[in-house]
């Protein structure tokens, strides 16, 4: 059998073939998540001859990241905010940059007792959790369309221990004015922002295993801004806010959006590669 430093050497080279970026750090985390230690545990038994059953384990998971199988789902989890976070298929991987967002949220809502939120397109209920975390006392009605991603998002919550927070509800965002009324001091929301065109320039973990229908709006990337704003009216509060993230270079398109829905006090947050990536804006 080999040992745990060749089993990492050889792995690591095949996924460097593979195209997969990073190919020593995958190796290295999916062998300890194979032997349930971490990385340190792995540095301190190099010489371990790995028995029958694990490496057979591991060159499942090494297979599994050879055919670009984001990392995450493989581990089955993922880190957001410092918060664990359960993740498979039916949910899109968050991503650092949706900190930002929930940063800002947070910022919006400083001085507001007990705020009420929206959270629209859950997922794994990365926003909504990490939001619940840093505000005692928020109220957050968080919505997907898909009853899989519900129930992630769900177990979270119970992870995580703020069930008593937020309450996920299955439902199209088309039908959200009809149910919540009027009752929010913010709507937040990381939606389906990629560009059709774009998504085929997409890696190829994210093309081939994250949900399509979280990554394109199957259009030009700003259908869910419209209909964020277009609804906002009927369900901020008086001076309730709309938080978003986007993509590259769409601010001047959403800013336009906004201002068509009498959504004012517009402002553009760059994340730290300097690109524009959260737009806020203020029910007049």
């Amino acid at each position: 059998m080999p040992t745990i430093l060749e089993i990492i050497n050889l792995s690591a080279e095949y996924l460097a073939k593979k195209d997969v970026e990073s190919p020593r750090l995958n190796a290295e985390l999916l062998l300890a998540s194979v032997l349930k230690t971490n990385r340190v545990g792995l540095y301190l038994m190099f010489e371990r001859p790995l028995q029958e059953n694990e490496v057979n384990s591991y060159r499942e998971f090494i297979r599994r990241r050879g055919g670009r199988e984001p990392l995450q789902y493989i581990l089955g989890e993922d880190e957001f905010m410092g918060l664990k976070m359960k993740v498979n298929k039916s949910v899109l991987i968050p991503r650092p940059e949706t900190e930002i967002l929930v940063e800002e949220s947070i910022k919006i809502l400083a001085g507001i007792p007990e705020p009420h939120i929206l959270d629209i397109g859950c997922g794994s209920g990365n926003i909504a959790i990490a939001i619940a975390k840093n505000l005692p006392g928020a109220k957050i009605i968080s919505i997907d369309k898909d009853a899989s991603a519900i129930e992630v998002a769900k177990e979270n919550a119970e992870m995580n221990g703020v069930s008593g927070s937020v309450s996920f509800f299955q439902i199209d965002a088309n039908e959200m004015e009809s149910k919540f009324a009027k009752q929010f001091d913010l709507i937040v929301s990381n939606p389906p922002y990629v560009s059709i065109r774009d998504f085929e320039e997409l890696q190829l973990e994210v093309r081939e295993y994250e949900p399509v229908y979280a990554v394109t709006d199957d259009s030009d990337g700003l259908t869910f801004y419209k209909i964020i704003a277009g609804k906002s009216q009927n369900l901020l509060k008086p001076g309730g806010k709309v938080a978003v993230e986007m993509a590259m270079g769409q601010s001047k398109d959403i800013a336009s959006i906004f201002e068509k829905n009498d959504l004012g006090n517009i402002s553009v947050i760059k994340d730290l590669a300097g690109i524009e990536r959260i737009v806020t804006g203020e029910l007049r």
